[in-house]
């Protein structure tokens, strides 16, 4: 009945714990938070949840209470190596979004290459077989990327489902039109 009416949850600074995967939590859990005490509800569903003592309308938005730090370093994941490489195959430069990349080492394990951000490069099945022969080099020198870098990067690939209540609280710091 109301699966599709997530929460988005916000640090206690009004910003998302996360972007990409944007911070949800299914209703149940934002009531639970809410209810609990650890969260506030910031807007509001038009729905409403009825209890023998209480009636409530489903949070839309929610944040946390006291501040959580966000990491200072980004993991180092196969999904944050693609997100910092904005999904693109760093050899022919084609972008791929349902999993037809893969991580690629620019200097081979075999020759003494680590796996590690300033090693590892997105790039299509394709590219990757092909590299070696060519000794073809990435478009783009691989690096560590910071929080910020990652934050910039989400954005260009907003989720399938924003509900309008969310708008202001997932870009508040972009620049406005003119």
């Amino acid at each position: 009945m109301f699966a599709a009416n997530p929460a988005l949850v916000l640090n206690a600074d009004f910003q998302p714990l996360c972007y990409f995967p944007l911070s949800l939590s299914g209703w149940e859990d934002a009531v639970r938070a809410v209810v609990r005490g650890s969260h506030v509800v910031v807007a509001e569903y038009d729905q409403v949840i009825r209890s023998p003592s209480t009636v409530m309308r489903l949070p839309s938005v929610i944040a946390l209470r006291a501040y959580v730090k966000p990491q200072t370093r980004v993991a180092f994941t196969r999904f944050n190596v693609f997100l910092r490489d904005r999904f693109r195959c760093q050899y022919c430069g084609v972008q791929h979004l349902r999993g037809e990349l893969t991580f690629d080492h620019v200097v081979p394990r075999a020759d003494g290459g680590q796996t590690s951000w300033t090693n590892i490069v997105a790039a299509c099945s394709p590219c990757n077989m092909r590299k070696d022969r060519f000794r073809q080099k990435p478009l783009r020198e691989p690096f560590e990327p910071t929080q910020h870098d990652l934050v910039a990067a989400q954005r260009l690939f907003p989720p399938n489902f924003l509900h309008e209540s969310w708008t202001d609280y997932l870009y508040w710091d972009v620049e406005l039109e003119k």
